[in-house]
């Protein structure tokens, strides 16, 4: 964040069974379905879920073949494990159709390498990558606290056999800057699903420790500006309460309004998809940068045309914070990673089913894993970077 003043800023997040991520939820384990049969399948699927009904739409292709029930498994799979057993939204009973067919030939013949051609990107669009020192994470302080304290909420809920809490939950946390750092918190608001009777006051203090583990020592806000069900009550939730699509929580999904947003979504599009990877590569260039100590923040826009491989542009961006040339800084960026589709896919390795766990609580901020999800939350070019700047 650029701001050097005095403010204060406001970031949400929702939990994994917040009805648009129980979509996104879907559409990633279709993704990683697809990728698991052929890893450089071609997916675009949409979910949409309802009361007792999940409906999935998209094209795809595959050089193995991938069935409408396979598809359908995963639905169930990805419901239940999120812990949807309500009456109004339940794994084993909702109704799922599914509508996914073959991928249009005028999006594959532009797309594809052929002869000469390298892989061109799958759409054309703007994507921005940031990284700051706010948090461990590298990420702006609000969405990071919003998004650790719904996982140790839902962390709770999975432990334990007979939780008064939901998947269904929300959380918002505002923080007061001083000179453009954050210093405390002054209000925060959770509404999370419960059980039938729970007394709101017992909910209450559940989210309260969750909150306080979560945020610094001494930065709680007052009593007063602490919301929890501010409306009283949160039985009927998820998909149940409140239609869900996939894409619609992208400002949760990066960086809670901290920095700019292109536009594109991410869940439910292989990595050929330079809404998705393109937005992963430009945060791990931003993430870099910090880690070589280069800037304070930054902020990454790369650019692309539907076909065409290589990037038409790389913006870079440190404010007054930059300790380098941020022309010459573009430069190095394009010098220590080909940011070509290929190169993005080949460098970050994203062409395996990895992309599940990432579709709720961030893509952004979370540590990588050994199978390889997060990969490009890595901290690894910060000598190549250095090299290609000295």
């Amino acid at each position: 964040m650029a701001n050097k003043g005095d403010f204060l800023f406001t970031s949400e997040s929702v939990s994994e069974g917040h009805p648009d991520k129980v979509c996104d939820r879907i559409s990633d384990e279709i993704v990683d379905l697809f990728l698991s049969k052929d890893p450089y399948s071609r997916v675009a699927v949409e979910t949409l879920a309802t009361t007792q009904k999940v409906v999935l739409a998209g094209e795809v292709r595959c050089a193995q073949e991938v069935t409408k029930d396979e598809m359908i498994a995963k639905a169930r799979e990805a419901v239940k494990d999120i812990g949807y057993e309500q009456e109004g939204f339940h794994w084993e009973t909702m109704d799922v159709d599914c509508y996914v067919h073959s991928q249009s030939a005028d999006i594959a013949v532009g797309v594809d390498a052929a002869g000469e051609k390298d892989e061109g990107a799958g759409d054309q669009g703007i994507m921005f990558g940031y990284a700051c020192r706010e948090t461990d994470s590298m990420m702006p302080a609000p969405i990071d606290f919003s998004h650790r304290i719904l996982r140790s909420l839902a962390g709770q809920r999975h432990a334990e056999a007979n939780s008064l809490l939901g998947p269904d939950a929300k959380s918002q946390v505002t923080l007061q800057y001083e000179n453009g750092k954050p210093v405390r918190a002054t209000s925060v608001v959770v509404s999370t699903q419960h059980a039938e009777g729970a007394d709101q006051k017992e909910i209450r203090e559940i989210v309260r420790g969750h909150v306080e583990q979560v945020l610094p020592q001494g930065w709680m806000c007052p009593e007063n500006e602490f919301y929890v069900n501010p409306t009283g009550r949160f039985v009927i939730g998820g998909p149940d309460g409140d239609t869900g699509l996939t894409g619609r929580k992208i400002i949760v999904d990066t960086y809670g309004g901290a920095a700019p947003h292109g536009g594109g979504a991410f869940s439910g599009k292989d990595p050929t998809k330079v809404d998705r990877s393109a937005a992963y590569a430009a945060r791990y260039l931003a993430k870099n940068v910090i880690a070589a100590d280069m800037a304070d923040f930054c902020v990454i826009q790369l650019s692309y045309a539907i076909g065409v491989a290589k990037p038409l542009s790389v913006y870079v961006h440190l404010g007054d914070t930059g300790r380098v040339s941020e022309h010459k800084l573009s430069g190095a960026l394009q010098e220590v990673m080909d940011l070509s589709p290929r190169g993005i896919r080949e460098h970050l390795k994203l062409n395996r089913p990895i992309f599940a766990p990432s579709s709720a609580y961030g893509h952004f901020g979370r540590t990588p894993r050994d199978d390889g999800a997060f990969s490009w939350e890595r901290t690894d070019l910060v000598d190549a970077l250095k090299a290609a700047m000295s």
